[in-house]
């Protein structure tokens, strides 16, 4: 069966592992996101704790993801819950250290005249760090979550959802007449999804980010 004809044959179940694929992903990044901005948050004023926590961030990203997936089936079980986790823990390093990085290039100028204006704390980094910091933080996004589509792949070791199973299917049947065109339908759904999220990204950064500040 030459690849087009597998395509075609079995787009339902690719459509089914691609939208679960994009969904693990999306959703691991909301959390990485908003646990990685709070971290950014909580320790860019200090450069102890701001070390702290890039080095803690990093020191995970060392861990290889197959084998950080099999220390969590004994803790979390198989299927949703590890490939959760992980995706999450990998998320948090270019969110964390764009999130640092970008609020402390905030313009002392700028915070200082936010101070001027009777403005809180709380009000001067929603209202003029956070969003000035934002392409910053954006970026970070948009490289975690490249990096999250292909080690989603690797979730389906511990029975998890997404495009993954589709080469893993392909790698337990090399020989077969199939297996070739496993690993590649996977492999591609996963480059085509990357790049639709990257397209996603760019359209949110030119919705959000002014012309002013755009890289």
């Amino acid at each position: 069966m030459n690849f087009w004809d597998y395509l075609v044959g079995r787009h339902q179940q690719l459509l089914a592992d691609a939208g679960q694929h994009a969904s693990a992903v999306f959703q691991c990044m909301v959390a990485a996101t908003l646990i990685g901005v709070l971290i950014g948050v909580a320790t860019y004023r200090s450069e102890w704790a701001g070390s702290l926590a890039t080095t803690a961030t990093s020191t995970i990203m060392t861990i290889p993801s197959l084998a950080l997936i099999g220390l969590l089936i004994p803790i979390a079980g198989l299927g949703v819950a590890p490939t959760v986790i992980t995706l999450v823990l990998y998320g948090l390093l270019p969110i964390v250290r764009n999130s640092i990085v970008g609020l402390r290039g905030v313009d002392p100028a700028l915070v200082d005249a936010a101070n001027g204006m009777g403005m809180s704390r709380l009000a001067r980094l929603l209202r003029v760090e956070l969003p000035l910091a934002w392409p910053a933080i954006l970026t970070g996004i948009r490289v975690s979550t490249q990096m999250l589509m292909g080690i989603a792949a690797i979730a389906a070791f511990a029975s998890g959802p997404g495009l993954g199973n589709e080469i893993f299917r392909g790698i337990a049947s090399l020989g077969s007449k199939n297996a070739l065109n496993q690993v590649l339908s996977g492999t591609l759904g996963i480059i085509v999804l990357a790049l639709l999220f990257d397209a996603a990204y760019v359209l949110i950064g030119r919705l959000t980010i002014p012309r002013g500040i755009r890289a």
